[in-house]
């Protein structure tokens, strides 16, 4: 859930759709594959932004309780970066799932045969996330229980559905937490901010041999990975 970050691409104007918005990505570079951009095609980001708001500018949105979706460069550089662990039949793990926008992308990444799991640590955000869902293209996933949506302090994870092929962290951590790098499969990619003021996205990889590698993809800025009590004091 990123807060501001320093590169903007567009304002929005004339973009009213969500196509357009995508053809935007790939212009500038951002949306490099195929599948990232179909999938940013079929899921509508509409559905997951408070009403009222426009869509599809490329700019993170407050969505409550001092929390916000991120800016779409964003989630299509996430999708771009976990792509090859998101493959079908692979398991995803989505922390601080806000709106459930990276948690329906995901599903369908991974399909039927593969686990999207999402946890957020705000009950109510979580109970909206689900009716975003259910009105998009990852419902039926949904209903048949490939795709899931817990209540929980993300920086847990979710044991039950471990170990992740991709985990994605929407929220900035001091440091990695370490119950995330347990529940990624060797071989799995985990992508994380990290950092207090000066933040860095961090591309976390587990080889096969256990051992774990971490580089800096870009500057970011996103709100604190903290406790529902912290977050909620703002």
């Amino acid at each position: 859930m990123i807060f501001g970050n320093p590169q903007r691409y567009w304002a929005g104007n004339g973009i009213n759709k969500n196509k357009a918005m995508v053809e935007h990505l790939e212009h500038y570079g951002i949306i490099k594959s195929k599948k990232v951009a179909e999938v940013m095609e079929t899921i509508d980001r509409a559905l997951f932004v408070p009403d009222g708001t426009p869509p599809y500018v490329d700019s993170p949105m407050a969505i409550g309780y001092n929390a916000t979706i991120s800016a779409p460069h964003m989630h299509a550089t996430c999708l771009q970066l976990l792509e090859e662990n998101l493959q079908p039949g692979m398991h995803a793990l989505d922390v601080g799932s806000g709106t459930g926008y990276l948690t329906a992308c995901f599903a369908l990444m991974v399909g039927p045969q593969g686990r999207a799991v999402g946890v957020e640590h705000i009950p109510e955000l979580l109970t909206s996330s689900i009716k975003n869902i259910e009105k998009s293209a990852a419902a039926a996933l949904l209903k048949e229980g490939s795709l899931s949506m817990h209540v929980g302090d993300g920086r847990e994870g979710w044991p039950e559905f471990a170990p992740y092929d991709a985990i994605h962290v929407g929220a900035a951590a001091p440091e990695i937490p370490q119950p995330l790098i347990d529940q990624l499969k060797p071989g799995g990619r985990m992508v994380i901010p990290v950092g207090n003021i000066f933040q860095d996205l961090k591309v976390v990889v587990k080889n096969l041999d256990g051992s774990v590698s971490v580089r800096s993809e870009t500057s970011v800025r996103y709100v604190p990975l903290t406790s529902r009590d912290a977050q909620l004091r703002g």
